[in-house]
């Protein structure tokens, strides 16, 4: 072996790569001293709360950003500028599984809209009417989540609460978005659904079919335009689930239907065409009980012309 091959051989000292530990390092000019660091620490505490100070009388900043959000095309009265904030201004309704809020979405200064907060209660205080039924055909992708709920346990009852937020926002978004006679679905947050609040000039909400007392034409126009709804529902193999006078709404004269958690799929829940014939029953009873014959308001024909309309027929 010649002399100088040692010489040319690579040697791993010269040639390994670098380590980033061997890299020069920043030079520190100093060190904060400790009342340097509390007096940024402040500073910067106090532009945070100064940014963050809500509007006087504001709940919450709006929390559209970060929530599930409703259809396109968006309706044009609708806020939704992160420089909004949430005023409530009272309860609407008190109900079995959640309690219905009026909010108001104001930018100060600016634009405003009025929005029904829709809050499911926690599943540790109350199990939801019915549930079994309604739950059947929907399933969680989790065996851990399947068996929560089948055993109800508060984890369990929590998801069923949730289910239900989830399934009312999927779908009354499906429903607006075909041209249902339904609120908009402005966004979801968890077990919170925010909707369009159907009011008057004067913000006083929309009465309940319960509580009208509609004149002949009317009661008969209030009718034929229920029946179009249940049509509409049927075509996409829906039906309320529990539908009465008590969760239909008369607003500036059409009925807007609410109240929408346990809506059943007809093809997917076994009990579907039984709780559509419910439905047609007991929204039928109450139209029939203010006058209009038997001839208009026939609940068997009404409910087969729907399960057709639905391809069950």
């Amino acid at each position: 072996m010649r002399e100088h091959d040692f010489d040319d051989a690579p040697k791993s000292s010269k040639m390994r790569r670098r380590r980033f530990d061997d890299d020069p390092q920043p030079q520190r000019s100093g060190r904060l001293t400790e009342a340097e660091k509390l007096r940024l620490s402040r500073v910067r505490e106090d532009a945070y709360t100064a940014e963050l100070e809500l509007p006087e009388g504001a709940d919450r900043w709006s929390t559209w950003a970060d929530s599930e959000q409703g259809p396109h095309p968006r309706p044009d009265w609708l806020v939704t500028s992160d420089a909004a904030a949430d005023f409530e201004l009272g309860v609407l309704k008190t109900g079995k599984e959640a309690d219905v809020f009026v909010i108001e979405r104001a930018v100060p200064g600016g634009e405003s809209c009025l929005l029904a907060a829709k809050r499911y209660r926690s599943g540790e205080h109350r199990l939801f009417h019915r549930d079994a039924g309604y739950l059947e055909g929907r399933r969680m992708r989790r065996s851990r989540e399947s068996r929560a709920i089948a055993n109800r346990t508060v984890f369990g009852r929590n998801l069923i609460a949730e289910q239900w937020a989830v399934a009312e926002f999927a779908a009354l978004s499906r429903l607006w978005s075909v041209g249902a006679p339904v609120p908009y679905p402005v966004q979801r947050d968890g077990t919170e659904l925010l909707l369009e609040f159907l009011a008057d000039a004067d913000r006083q909400g929309a009465p309940r079919l319960a509580q009208c007392r509609p004149d002949p034409e009317q009661l008969r126009e209030l009718w034929e335009q229920l029946v179009a709804a249940l049509e509409l529902f049927a075509a996409h193999r829906l039906t309320h689930g529990d539908l009465s006078a008590y969760n239909v709404l008369v607003h500036d004269g059409h009925l807007m239907v609410i109240d929408l958690p346990q809506v059943v799929d007809l093809v997917a829940n076994p009990a579907g065409a039984e709780f559509l014939a419910r439905d047609v029953a007991n929204i039928s009873r109450w139209f029939a009980g203010r006058g209009l014959s038997d001839q208009v308001v026939d609940a068997g024909a009404l409910t087969a012309h729907l399960l057709a309309v639905a391809g069950l027929g």
